[in-house]
């Protein structure tokens, strides 16, 4: 019995490669790269938000009050002296007023005409060759307004307020003329006159009246 070299053995073993001569080259396969995990992205840093600024409370400033001139009524003794010196007076001037605006005028009645046109009669007397006449005329309206203007107030707190003031005043020469044009003889209604007996007593109001009706009549105001 004879034996088979080992050699020969050896290169039938099955996976065996022979190394001798003949045999077939081994293959060598690459070695497999080793997988290597992707880089990790670095972490992003957290957005931190800006700091919120600490609310101040607003500052308040301490209340102030207001200095605000106080005015006291005068006291009542003199302030019924007062309205009773302005009634004897606004009854003497209705005396007055009725003697000179009520009073028939027969001699008149060819040259009185009824003028319901404002700057008419105002026109008329400035065209007449002498100033006596215009000044008498435009003159003595005014002058009638005038105690209206200082007197109202005086005699009727609620009405010194200049408008009111203006406005009774109004009224009142309004049926002064209404008279004149239906009643009198020698009289006519002239809506001048109206007008010129409110601007008197606007003139009467700001340079007596308004500071007679503060005096007498004095509001209470408050503090602010």
């Amino acid at each position: 019995m004879t034996l088979r070299p080992l050699t020969a053995f050896r290169a039938r073993v099955p996976g065996r490669r022979g190394t001798g001569p003949g045999a077939p080259e081994a293959r060598t396969e690459p070695a497999a790269k080793p997988v290597t995990a992707p880089a990790a992205r670095p972490a992003a840093e957290p957005v931190t938000a800006p700091a919120a600024r600490p609310v101040t409370e607003p500052v308040t400033e301490p209340a102030v009050e207001r200095a605000v001139e106080v005015r006291r009524p005068a006291p009542w003794p003199l302030r019924l002296l007062a309205m009773a010196c302005a009634f004897v007076c606004m009854v003497a001037f209705a005396v007055v007023l009725a003697r000179l605006t009520l009073q028939p005028s027969p001699a008149s009645v060819p040259f009185v005409h009824t003028n319901l046109h404002p700057g008419r009669s105002l026109r008329e007397y400035a065209d007449q060759p002498g100033l006596r006449d215009a000044v008498q005329q435009i003159g003595g309206n005014l002058l009638l307004g005038v105690p209206f203007g200082i007197l109202v107030p005086v005699l009727a707190p609620r009405s010194r307020r200049l408008p009111r003031v203006l406005l009774l005043t109004a009224l009142v020469m309004l049926a002064v003329e209404f008279a004149q044009g239906a009643l009198i003889t020698g009289r006519a209604f002239d809506i001048d006159d109206v007008i010129l007996n409110t601007t008197g007593a606007l003139a009467g109001h700001l340079l007596l009246g308004r500071r007679l009706g503060r005096a007498v009549h004095a509001r209470r105001r408050r503090r602010a």
